[in-house]
C-alpha cells in the first residue's frame, strides 16, 4: 500500500487552534492532478500544499496548492507554512541559531522565504513575491458592491480609499468598509457572484482594529474556492500594498503593516506585510507570519 505523511498546521498564529489551518502533504510527485484535488476536498481546509521535488536542485520544492475545489497559482498561508514546515524538519538546528533560507517554486515563479524561530520556539517565515501586484480594472461601484454584501452604499469608502480590484496570483475586490461592525456583519448577497465576476473574493478591510499597533482589520468572502471565508489570506494581504499605495501614497523607503484577519471565524491571525516604495511606486513587496505544526499523519 502506497502511503503519504501529512502535517497539519495552524499558520498566521503563535498558538494551535488559531489562525489558519493547512494541510501539507510530502512527497506528492506521484499523485495525479485529480487525486490532489480530491485529497484537498478530503482535508476540507481552506488550502492544502503538496510538497513534490524542485525542478532546479537548488531549491527546497515545488509546490501545488488547492482549494476543495480548484488550484492556485499561489497563496500566502500554504507557503509560509511550507516554508515553516521544511525549515522544522530539514534544517531544525540551523533554524534556532541564524536562520534558513527556503526557496519553493510555484506556478507564480520562485519564492524565496527567510525563517527563523524564536526564543519562545515559535518559527516565522516571512516570502518576498517575484513582482509586485498587480491593478486590474473592472472595479465595481460602491453601490453595486454594497449590494453585493448586503450592505449599504455609505458603508462602503472611507478617507481617499475607494473599491479596487488587485492581484499578487489570484485577484480579489478590495472593498474599504467605514467600521469594524458594519465589517463584521457583512453577508454576499445573491448578487455576489455577478459582482465579484472572476476574483477569488472580497478583501473586505477597515481602519478600526482589535489590536493598537494593526493597520486593518480584514475578512475575505471567497467565490468560487469552495470555502465561503478564509481566516487569513496571504496573497490577499501581498496585493493590499497596492491599496495602500494608492490610497495612502506613502513616502520613500520600506513600511511594515500588521494586518488582522479571522476574528469574526474564531480564528484570530495576524499578518505582517512589508512594502518598499522608491520615487513613488511599489518596489517590493513581501510577506510573513508565525506557524506551528499541530498534527501529523499518513494518507493510505
Amino acid at each position: 500500500m502506497t502511503t503519504l505523511s501529512y502535517h497539519l498546521l495552524d499558520v498566521f498564529t503563535d498558538r494551535p487552534f488559531a489562525g489558519n489551518p493547512l494541510a501539507a502533504v510530502e512527497d506528492a510527485d506521484g499523485l495525479s492532478a485529480l487525486e490532489m484535488q480530491a485529497i484537498a476536498r478530503e482535508f476540507n481546509l481552506s488550502e492544502t500544499v503538496f510538497l513534490l521535488e524542485p525542478r532546479d536542485p537548488a531549491h527546497s520544492a515545488r509546490l501545488r496548492i488547492f482549494t476543495p475545489a480548484a488550484e492556485l497559482p499561489f497563496a500566502g498561508h500554504p507557503t509560509v507554512g511550507a516554508a515553516i514546515l521544511l525549515a522544522e524538519t530539514r534544517a531544525g538546528d540551523l533554524l534556532s541559531r541564524h536562520g534558513v533560507a527556503v526557496a519553493l517554486e510555484c506556478a507564480l515563479g520562485v519564492i524565496r522565504c527567510e525563517a527563523l524561530r524564536s526564543r519562545s520556539g515559535v518559527t516565522y517565515a516571512e516570502l518576498t513575491l517575484p513582482t509586485t501586484p498587480e491593478t486590474l480594472e473592472g472595479a465595481p461601484s460602491p453601490e453595486t458592491l454594497a449590494e453585493a454584501l448586503s450592505l449599504a452604499p455609505g458603508d462602503i469608502g472611507f478617507g481617499e480609499h475607494a473599491p479596487a480590484i488587485h492581484a499578487a496570483g489570484p485577484a480579489f475586490v478590495y472593498a474599504p468598509i467605514v467600521s469594524r461592525a458594519v465589517l463584521d456583519r457583512a453577508r454576499p448577497s445573491s448578487r455576489f457572484s455577478a459582482v465579484i465576476g472572476r476574483a477569488a473574493g472580497v478583501y473586505l478591510y477597515t481602519r478600526e482594529t482589535v489590536a493598537p499597533e494593526s493597520a486593518i482589520y480584514a475578512r475575505m468572502l471567497a467565490h468560487g474556492l469552495g470555502i465561503d471565508e478564509d481566516p487569513a489570506t496571504g496573497s490577499a494581504a501581498a496585493a493590499f500594498a497596492a491599496v495602500a499605495a494608492r490610497f495612502e501614497r506613502p513616502e520613500d523607503g520600506e513600511h511594515e503593516l500588521f494586518i488582522e484577519q479571522g476574528y469574526a471565524m474564531g480564528r484570530p491571525s495576524r499578518i505582517t506585510l512589508r512594502m518598499t516604495v522608491e520615487k513613488g511606486a511599489l518596489a517590493r513587496v513581501a510577506i510573513g507570519g508565525q506557524a506551528v505544526r499541530v498534527a501529523e499523519g499518513r494518507l493510505l
